[in-house]
């Protein structure tokens, strides 16, 4: 084996694991698409959550008054009383009395699908406008690759089946939120000549993402940026 082909295979391993840790995990249990099945954009737009335009990023509208909300159901649906979540989204609220996580979820919905489908596109302005420095500087290498090889990714959701707060924590005005996406998509990537060389276009894959999110909350723009990227079984 010479030095060339060493330096190709290193390189193959590394788009790999890029893209693995971008674009989350594959259970295992991917099935036929059934082309007649609706997809996310059209249902999130039916309950107005869907982002209108690239650049927008999750905003912080204000939470309702809350004075007589007894505090062990502050949370309801969120979180349980007493555990390490709660505890954290006390945290923040602490911080910022207009935080509401269910607002804060909704808009993570929308922000998800806009990523995802950017870094399919090669969409840089918009990632730009969603994405921390280091985020996006990984996110735009693995545009760069695609680009160089003449490649092409073509992602479909077919839907978003879960959204829910996993940690959050506040520390030295900082807040973050971390949310598990678990949703159904149809990726491929194809060469310049239309073979594909990654997924299938007939397809659905279930996906498992963990994302994180964070905001200075001393600050004045209400915006979180996607600040961390995961995956899980």
């Amino acid at each position: 084996m010479d030095i060339y082909t060493i330096i190709f295979l290193a390189l193959a391993v590394f788009i790999f694991l890029r893209l693995r840790s971008v674009l989350g995990q594959r259970t295992g249990s991917e099935r036929p698409y059934d082309r007649a099945a609706p997809n996310v954009a059209q249902r999130t737009q039916d309950n107005n959550n869907v982002v209108p335009m690239p650049g927008t990023v999750i905003d912080q509208a204000p939470m309702p008054p809350n004075a007589d909300v007894a505090p062990a159901d502050r949370w309801k649906d969120i979180a349980e009383p007493g555990t390490p979540l709660a505890a954290g989204l006390d945290g923040i609220a602490a911080q910022d009395s207009s935080f509401d996580p269910k607002h804060f979820l909704s808009g993570a919905r929308s922000a998800y699908e806009m990523i995802v489908l950017a870094f399919a596109n090669g969409d840089r302005r918009a990632l730009k406008d969603l994405l921390s420095s280091e985020v996006y500087e990984s996110f735009e290498a693995v545009i760069k690759d695609r680009e160089k090889h003449e490649q092409k990714t073509e992602t479909r959701f077919v839907s978003i089946d879960k959204a829910e707060l996993v940690s959050a924590e506040a520390r030295d005005r900082a807040a973050q939120l971390t949310v598990r996406f678990v949703s159904q998509m149809i990726s491929v990537t194809r060469d310049k000549t239309g073979a594909i060389v990654d997924g299938n276009p007939d397809k659905v894959a279930d996906i498992t993402d963990v994302w994180t999110f964070a905001r200075d909350t001393s600050s004045r723009d209400p915006n979180w940026k996607l600040v961390g990227t995961g995956s899980a079984g």
